[in-house]
């Protein structure tokens, strides 16, 4: 349960990043800066509910109801890693050799990102992180096909700030499931 929750806090400092990167112009500051303080928000109460679970299980007031089958860390997590990592700082050395936009790295990464969760939903046997999967892998290709267009000011946004709204979301909503699960010992 502990490595789980770890790979949500993971997930919630990304997106995080996602939105402190990426909140800027087109968007008007005001709302910028709405993005960057809910998203630091969202981010102290997850690293909250984390250390709230660690506790709980550590000290044995609580046990998991609910045991995911999936190795976490293990050999699939870690070949998904290393083609993520190949990926990510391969194709951006490609777009940049192609004379691509700098917005176009935002899509490229919400794109692999995206993808790497959905190949590790049936290594963690964990479908839940389909969904995050699917919605960044789409918020990628879609940013991607705007670098061809007169919104590429609006990739960042599209592909980055919501990329990191959902990564942020679903972190919450497992952190709550999580510690909704762990039931106080008899």
């Amino acid at each position: 349960m502990q490595s789980r929750l770890t790979g949500m806090l993971i997930g919630a400092v990304f997106g995080a990043v996602f939105v402190f990167v990426n909140a800027a112009s087109p968007l008007n500051t005001v709302v910028a800066t709405v993005l960057q303080v809910a998203a630091s928000v969202a981010l102290a109460f997850i690293v909250f509910l984390w250390f709230t679970a660690g506790k709980r299980l550590r000290t044995g007031a609580a046990a998991p109801v609910h045991r995911p089958a999936g190795a976490f860390y293990g050999r699939g997590y870690l070949l998904i890693v290393a083609a993520e990592a190949v990926l990510l700082f391969g194709g951006i050395a490609v777009l940049r050799a192609l004379g691509r936009p700098e917005q176009t790295n935002v899509a490229w990464i919400a794109l692999i990102v995206g993808l790497h969760f959905v190949a590790l939903a049936p290594v963690w046997k964990e479908r839940s992180i389909l969904i995050p999967g699917v919605v960044l892998t789409v918020l990628g290709v879609v940013g991607l096909v705007m670098t061809f267009t007169s919104a590429i000011a609006w990739v960042p946004i599209v592909s980055g700030v919501l990329s990191g709204v959902t990564l942020l979301s679903g972190s919450l909503a497992f952190s709550r499931r999580a510690l909704a699960s762990l039931t106080p010992a008899p």
